[in-house]
């Protein structure tokens, strides 16, 4: 992969039904299922990017530079209308921003040590800030429906290894409802996710061994997964959309798929009554998994019918098919830098 194709960050929006892909070049926007490109926007637009955020499927994007060849600076955010081909606003903050969430009537900033929180899109203006633990990796999460039971954002509270809930059902100007947090692991928080619903939250600490899923209202752990035994850097987790399964990506290069609803699917070791694998041995391990290049940052979602779509930093897509039983079978693969560029020729 050239320089000018290098990939600094992707992500999907909040359906799951798109991604960005933020490049040294610019910004791609793909389709995930048919997997097409949409839309791009070159290097003398937009420089080089590392964030790029999508509102579902509308025409509005918020951006961030980065990379090594930056138009803007990473402490402003812009808000792109590619509808109207024009930049509608520039929001500049103390320092880089680390993290940006949009829904249809927020605007979520991380920095290093702290969270901002915007109504959006008009009026645009600052509800409420936190101070925050440090926040290096921008974990931060929100319900993306608002039509959900709950609307919450998430981030790593002040706690070593608590992650805090904020109702945003209950924000006003200046105004934020009484922290309430889970003290979910004994180290750093290294991943976070939240369900479409906004019922159930998933945790994995900076060691990366277990995954735990917590109700977001009763603050109870209902399930702990094992992802492996080694430590690892846990690149992504997300629900399905009904919440009966979670996936989730690491530097091991093996995407995991767990049964959260009917938790009886998921693998568990056949020893563990011998008492030789301790702690492991009631672990829940993966109902299925598949391996993408370890060497490459992946993230990792579902489709229909039984489907996880993986993208690659490395510019691959990988789609597999699994079953109940625990087969997973490759569907799908695909260079999608090269995607559309066909209609370029």
């Amino acid at each position: 992969m050239s320089s000018d194709r290098k990939i600094i960050n992707i992500r999907f929006n909040q359906d799951q039904s798109c991604f960005s892909c933020c490049m040294e070049n610019g910004i791609r926007i793909y389709n995930v299922i048919p997997l097409v490109e949409k839309t791009h926007y070159d290097i003398e637009m937009v420089g080089s990017v590392s964030q790029c955020e999508m509102i579902f499927r509308t025409n509005i994007l918020a951006i961030v530079a980065g990379g090594s060849r930056p138009k803007f600076a990473d402490n402003v955010l812009l808000i792109y209308d590619d509808y109207a081909k024009k930049f509608l606003m520039e929001i500049t903050f103390p320092s880089s921003i680390r993290a940006v969430r949009l829904r249809r009537d927020k605007l979520v900033v991380a920095l290093l040590n702290q969270i901002h929180v915007f109504s959006f899109p008009t009026p645009t203006q600052r509800l409420f800030s936190m101070e925050t633990r440090e926040n290096s990796r921008g974990l931060c999460e929100v319900s993306p429906l608002a039509s959900a039971e709950k609307q919450i954002l998430i981030f790593p509270g002040h706690k070593l290894g608590s992650v805090q809930i904020v109702d945003l059902a209950c924000t006003e100007m200046g105004v934020s409802s009484a922290p309430v947090w889970i003290l979910a692991h004994k180290s750093d928080l290294g991943c976070i996710a939240v369900n479409q619903q906004g019922t159930r939250i998933a945790t994995a600490s900076n060691q990366g061994t277990l995954i735990r899923v917590w109700d977001s209202t009763t603050k109870q752990l209902l399930v702990e997964l094992r992802r492996g035994s080694d430590p690892a850097t846990v690149y992504c987790i997300n629900f399905s959309r009904d919440s009966d399964y979670l996936c989730c990506s690491s530097d091991k290069g093996t995407v995991h798929i767990f049964a959260i609803k009917k938790t009886n699917l998921n693998k568990r070791l056949t020893l563990s009554t011998t008492g030789i694998l301790g702690k492991y041995g009631d672990s829940q391990w993966a109902l299925a998994n598949f391996t993408v290049p370890p060497e490459s940052a992946c993230i990792c979602a579902f489709g229909g019918n039984n489907s996880v779509i993986a993208i690659c930093l490395d510019g691959t897509f990988h789609k597999y098919v699994f079953n109940d039983d625990g087969n997973c079978n490759r569907e799908a693969y695909d260079e999608f830098l090269y995607v559309g560029d066909d209609d370029e020729m």
